[in-house]
């Protein structure tokens, strides 16, 4: 009897703990004033939403491929150098909702891009050290 005493007790307390997981696993946020965030995934990343590049600059090491997604409704491009001189170092071309871009990086310097859709405003700077 002694036996099946321990593993009910043990079982038991295990049945607890994964409760007590669940429960702060599935908690949500109850919209608070300070909502909770969760990091990106992907911190080489930069959304192109309300026209424009974020984050607008990014500091990456040499040897980082950098991702760009269209969460616009509108055709975006990822174009090196600046409006008025383009460098022809990369050029995603049109990039419609849900679209990506991946450049890699390899030298150390600052890099200039811009969307040629939206010259005037759209610009964004990679930083590689």
């Amino acid at each position: 009897m002694k036996r099946y005493s321990f593993y009910f007790t043990r079982m038991v307390v295990l049945s607890g703990i994964l409760l007590m997981m669940g429960i702060v696993g599935c908690s949500k946020d109850s919209g608070s004033s300070n909502p909770v965030t969760t990091p990106s995934a992907d911190s080489n990343a930069v959304t192109m939403q309300n026209t424009a590049f974020n984050p607008a600059t990014l500091t990456v090491s040499a040897g980082t491929t950098v991702t760009w997604t269209n969460k616009d409704n509108m055709n975006h491009t990822v174009t090196s150098g600046t409006p008025t001189a383009p460098d022809g170092l990369f050029d995603s071309g049109n990039l419609g909702n849900g679209g990506t871009f991946h450049f890699t990086f390899g030298n150390k310097g600052t890099f200039q891009y811009f969307c040629r859709v939206h010259a005037n405003t759209m610009k964004g700077t990679i930083i590689v050290q």
